[in-house]
């Protein structure tokens, strides 16, 4: 259990994916009432944004720019993000050439490793501009206006190529399928002439052959071959620079200092075998997803579009529906011995919880490796209310609590004991049990009729379960 999360000991089985996830990384669709994790959902992209500049574009926008932000670069060192520095440099007065003058001059700094556009020999830039902040209108900043100089992509003509030849197979085939679908049409009409009347006949007729003609019109206009020159292997290869042979491996920091295979991957267009070859590379975007259910196609988790907003929209976490399980506190287990461990139940919803527990035999499949005795009465879990923990005097309930089974009843917490076995003597000690609940559905109110809510206003309480696994570490 060494290096492993509080958080992270009790794993709940998603129903769906058969994977086990911490409660907090889960979610709870209250129109299916069943538990969701990361592969029962369908993700979907609600926009683009640049996690250093929040600016936001839309997606037609991003795939042009092929997923970068234009203004903001990352180190080719460390990848950590560039920052632009001021300087001052001397530059002669064309009035008076004796007596120079200076000037602002810009360039790209890694903050973390010291890295700089200078190190390359990328020109500065000394072009200002006053940007406006958000915050005060009348207040802004100089920084350096126009794109810096990045050399092009020595293969940019060849990806072209390569791109137009398969967009041309694409619509081949997508013209082949109409071609197809239309004929199958045709062949059927020709057998229908027999027993449909003229003149819908002839109107049939005569919009399958418009359809046809149209299809091939567009075939003649489109149909352009294009051709390509395929890829020849070759017998030599560049030779290697003669000083590679003369002059020792330079591996200290600097200029010659030779590229790791990460930096050099992170650039395959330019391949640079050393630092002083390294160029800034703009910094990727971020995507804000929605996640929905693929069931009932209701969202389980929508953000705001604002990159610069945390909130959500929507966000069905099951840690905010289910009830949740902790370990409170671990004695030492021993092999085949009965120890007596307290676990805590936390109560999510603003109405009491029924819960009832059922233990799961070990075996090989669900990953158990000792037996456990739950609780066999059933635990009631007080509503959550946020003031609760700091109000003492308020009214407790009196659930009348056995204190051989309940350990302490604290707020919409409560503790418990379960009494665990130990079946191995190597490895952690792990726990199943099933924990089923009783839940109010909500979201039954919009399904039912407006006679039916005038009937019963109260939403329908229904019975839910949900498996975990408890690590209690190792035994002594």
């Amino acid at each position: 259990m060494a290096g492993l999360l509080s958080a992270e000991r009790v794993q709940i089985l998603c129903p769906d994916s058969s994977v086990q996830l911490p409660i907090s990384r889960l979610y709870f669709c209250r129109y299916c009432l069943k538990l969701k994790s990361g592969q029962c959902v369908s993700h979907e992209v609600d926009s683009h944004y640049c996690p250093n500049c929040l600016e936001n574009m839309p997606s037609a926008e991003a795939k042009i720019k092929k997923n970068r932000c234009g203004n903001c670069f990352d180190c080719p060192s460390c990848r950590h993000t560039l920052s632009t520095r001021a300087t001052s440099i001397a530059i002669p007065n064309p009035n008076d050439p004796a007596k120079p003058t200076t000037k602002k001059a810009y360039y790209l700094a890694c903050g973390f490793c010291r890295w700089t556009s200078r190190d390359i020999g990328m020109p500065d830039k000394h072009v200002e501009k006053y940007l406006y902040t958000s915050e005060v209108p009348k207040v802004g900043l100089y920084c350096a206006s126009g794109a810096w100089q990045v050399p092009d992509n020595p293969y940019t003509d060849r990806l072209n190529e390569l791109l137009d030849y398969y967009k041309q197979l694409a619509q081949r085939e997508k013209q082949e399928r109409e071609r197809k679908r239309y004929s199958r049409r045709r062949s059927y009409f020709h057998l229908q002439e027999k027993y449909l009347s003229p003149v819908s006949t002839r109107r049939r007729s005569g919009a399958l052959l418009s359809a046809l003609s149209n299809l091939s019109v567009k075939e003649s206009e489109q149909n352009q071959n294009i051709t390509i020159k395929g890829s020849e292997a070759v017998d030599e290869v560049e030779k290697l620079p003669p000083e590679i042979y003369t002059e020792p491996l330079n591996l200290a920091s600097g200029q010659e200092h030779v590229c790791t295979i990460t930096q050099r991957l992170s650039q395959p267009e330019y391949q640079p075998h050393y630092i002083k070859q390294l160029y800034p590379m703009h910094k990727h975007l971020l995507i804000k997803r929605s996640q929905r259910c693929r069931e009932c196609e209701h969202n389980l988790s929508k953000p705001e579009f604002n990159p610069s907003s945390i909130k959500f929209k929507i966000q069905l976490v099951a840690l905010h529906h289910v009830p949740e399980i902790r370990i409170f506190s671990i004695p030492n287990l021993y092999f085949e011995k009965e120890s007596q461990v307290t676990l805590m139940l936390i109560n999510p919803v603003e109405d009491n919880t029924h819960v009832t527990l059922e233990a799961v035999e070990p075996s090989e499949d669900n990953g158990a490796t000792a037996l456990v005795k739950v609780p066999e009465s059933e635990l009631v879990l007080a509503a959550k209310d946020d003031t609760a923990d700091y109000d003492d005097n308020a009214d407790l309930q009196d659930f009348k609590d056995d204190p051989s089974v309940i350990n302490f009843r604290k707020a919409n917490k409560l503790g418990f004991f379960v009494k665990v076995t130990p079946q191995k003597a190597v490895g952690d000690v792990i726990i199943m049990m099933k924990v089923k609940y009783d839940y109010r559905d909500l979201a039954a109110q919009f399904r039912r009729s407006e006679e039916e809510r005038e009937q019963d206003r109260e939403a329908p309480i229904v019975w839910l379960d949900y498996q975990c696994l408890i690590n209690l570490g190792q035994p002594q």
